[in-house]
């Protein structure tokens, strides 16, 4: 079963506006990103977060599961709990850098060679 895009939403509006909150569809699931950084992975309507020594405290206690088959364990996330996700998502925000654009290098014609 697909993420929905009511629950998509609903997770986004979990999240304190001051992080700037999207949600971008890859690859029939969702990723939502916090100031342009993929924080969270959603999957069959369940939030991901990556297992990081910096969340123990937090999610000690949280179910694990694999997102998507191939993939490593990740806490799954309670999408109810907005005092829990606010804080998740503040301390992987600080942890999760920029991604970086990949530069596509342009073939050469036959002209240029």
């Amino acid at each position: 079963m697909a993420t929905t895009v009511e629950f998509i939403e609903f997770v986004c509006s979990q999240i304190d506006e001051t992080y700037q909150v999207r949600y971008r569809k890859m690859f029939g699931e969702y990723m939502v990103y916090a100031n342009n950084k993929p924080i969270l992975l959603v999957c069959d309507n369940t939030v991901y977060v990556k297992i990081l020594p910096e969340l123990t405290g937090l999610l000690a206690e949280a179910e694990k599961g694999f997102p998507y088959q191939g993939a490593r364990e990740h806490y799954i996330l309670d999408a109810e709990d907005r005092e829990l996700c606010n804080d998740v998502v503040q301390i992987l925000e600080l942890l999760t850098p920029l991604p970086v654009k990949k530069v596509r290098k342009r073939k050469k014609t036959v002209g240029e060679i």
